[in-house]
């Protein structure tokens, strides 16, 4: 793609305007790594959890005062789910899975043990099919007074749209980020050009063309995108290990696994490729469109 000269007429490696270059460079490169990461991980967690919880319901049944009670409205309860034509599957859930997941916030099964908990049945329904929770709750409170239905579906479609704004920002911002390397590196070769600009009169005056003094630049600013990319890869590393480390300390039942794909990882590993490509094509712009005005 790009064709290297190794002979340098304009000593641009001692151009002041340069020396911060990679540092600006490896800056953006690893806010451009984390913005990946982080829309990588929202939309892991997001679609994990759009199907561990979509076309489900959760009927919670308040205790009763014996237990021939509790199992007469569990059983009328079912009997009314299992017959709604929107519903798959109904079935109760055990107690001790209850305090299982209760425990990352009561404590251990056996201090809560003995709370009087609500029975929970897990509802699984068809998405053809339209189901009225109202209605639904009215049928059940005939049978268990005090019933709930809990919808999912309900706040995972908040949850999407949250999830997709947060995405949409990051895109923003990775945008925001081009925006700035491609300003800074356009003023930065304008600069460069202003500086040596005796040295560029004098190749023209022997024949050198736009194109050979713009690859110079060009190059010039590849080199030092790639030297930056490669030092913000390298400080977006130890950042990457570091939340994955926090993140596996997290209870397993609060947030599900993150998987980031093979793809993901191909985009963040060639940043520092393409700041490097983004540096060349802006300073070769730069220098032909000033060149192409200089009388």
């Amino acid at each position: 793609m790009f064709s290297f000269n190794h002979h340098k007429d304009l000593p641009l490696d001692k151009d002041p305007g340069t020396r911060f270059l990679p540092w600006l460079i490896a800056f953006m490169v690893y806010l451009a790594a984390l913005s990946v990461i982080a829309t990588s991980i929202m939309q892991s967690v997001s679609s994990r959890w759009e199907r561990g919880v979509s076309d489900t319901l959760t009927v919670q049944i308040p205790p009763a005062q014996s237990v021939q009670k509790d199992q007469s409205q569990i059983a009328g309860a079912l009997k009314i789910l299992r017959a709604h034509p929107a519903v798959v599957l109904a079935e109760p859930i055990a107690k001790s899975h209850v305090l299982k997941l209760l425990e990352p916030w009561l404590g251990s099964s056996a201090n809560i043990s003995d709370m009087p908990l609500p029975h929970l049945i897990d509802v699984s329904l068809r998405s053809s099919e339209p189901l009225d929770a109202h209605a639904l709750i009215q049928q059940l409170n005939k049978i268990a007074p005090g019933a709930t239905v809990d919808d999912h579906r309900i706040w995972l479609d908040r949850l999407v749209r949250m999830s997709q704004t947060l995405e949409y920002g990051a895109y923003i911002v990775l945008a925001l980020i081009a925006l700035a390397s491609i300003g800074t590196i356009f003023f930065v070769t304008r600069t460069g050009l202003a500086i040596h600009h005796d040295v560029i009169e004098v190749l023209h005056l022997i024949g050198a063309q736009d194109s050979y003094i713009a690859r110079q630049f060009g190059e010039h600013a590849l080199h030092l995108g790639l030297r930056g990319g490669m030092l913000g890869l390298a400080a977006a590393g130890p950042t990457f290990g570091g939340f994955a480390y926090l993140y596996r300390q997290i209870d397993s039942a609060l947030l599900p696994q993150i998987d980031i794909t093979l793809v993901q990882w191909v985009v963040v590993l060639s940043l520092p490729l393409l700041a490097a490509a983004m540096g060349y094509l802006t300073a070769r712009s730069a220098v032909m469109r000033t060149l192409a005005r200089m009388v």
